[in-house]
């Protein structure tokens, strides 16, 4: 028991830590957040099988449709909800990312339909007996690709001119300008990202919850607690805070059972963030005067 518990732990925490990375992408370039993220989750997975099993498709063909739709509504969010009001000085663009949010989520539910449908994968369908618990090879899978992905980020943001360019905009975005950095597009461009990623987290759990229309909304809840609890300017933070939190919910559900998970894991979080108000890894703001 105590096996499937890590493994299943280990993967839910790496699916929310790759969303968490999402809210860090976002903030660190532009610090702003696309409150829609779980809207992201449920697009990627809901795209994925309107290609792959509805239109009957090749599925590797619906995975990059369903990831490039995500990535579009990643831009589409940054140019209609978020840098309008950026520009103007406002803070609006949080109730303009969650209603935009709310209007797809809405939207998906009338095309889609609101009774949930399994996304099949040969990873999903027969078990595999590790210590004497049977696990799924997708709950291998998950966390491989989840801190892949992560470490894949990390050497884009150090190693690379694309994560130089992300990282002079997120220090200065007037001195970039001034050096001929296209800010407006680089953000767009950590937007996009941040999307596509939570598209990656709807299309690998899908095989093992189900597909629905309100599949990403606790997700997307769930990730920004992590994205805080990690300190959501420090990927590592980020990454980790997931992993913590996918194995305190896991365990709590497992031991205590699940009418108890989200009082616990949540409680701890409060309890966490008030002694360390900025994150496991997060530094607190220096005010120049």
């Amino acid at each position: 028991m105590l096996t499937g518990t890590l493994v299943s732990g280990l993967g839910l925490g790496s699916m929310y830590g790759l969303i968490a990375l999402g809210f860090h992408v976002t903030y660190a370039v532009s610090g702003t957040v696309n409150f829609a993220q779980g809207s992201a989750v449920t697009l990627g997975a809901v795209l994925g099988y309107a290609v792959g099993i509805t239109l009957g498709w090749p599925m590797p063909l619906a995975v990059l449709l369903a990831l490039a739709g995500c990535a579009l509504l990643g831009l589409v969010v940054e140019r209609l909800l978020v840098r309008p009001f950026v520009e103007r000085g406002s803070d609006s663009w949080l109730l303009a990312t969650v209603a935009g949010g709310i209007i797809l989520d809405n939207a998906i539910l009338f095309t889609f339909g609101k009774e949930p449908r399994s996304l099949p994968s040969v990873l999903a369908q027969k078990p595999v007996e590790i210590l004497g618990t049977g696990i799924y090879p997708l709950q291998l899978v998950i966390p491989v690709v989840g801190l892949g992905l992560a470490f894949a980020i990390q050497t884009v943001f150090r190693r690379t001119d694309l994560g130089r360019v992300l990282l002079a905009v997120a220090q200065n975005a007037d001195a970039a300008r001034l050096m001929g950095i296209d800010v407006r597009r680089t953000v767009a461009c950590a937007f996009a990202l941040s999307a596509l990623l939570a598209g990656v987290a709807g299309l690998l759990i899908a095989p093992l919850f189900s597909v629905s229309a309100e599949m990403g909304t606790l997700f997307g809840i769930k990730a920004f607690a992590v994205a805080i609890l990690g300190g959501i300017g420090s990927a590592t933070g980020v990454v980790l805070a997931g992993l913590l939190y996918g194995l305190a919910e896991a365990l709590v559900t497992a031991y205590l059972g699940s009418a108890y998970t989200q009082i616990v894991v949540f409680s701890v979080i409060i309890l966490a963030l008030a002694l360390r108000p900025d994150g496991l890894l997060g530094r607190a703001a220096v005010n120049k005067v």
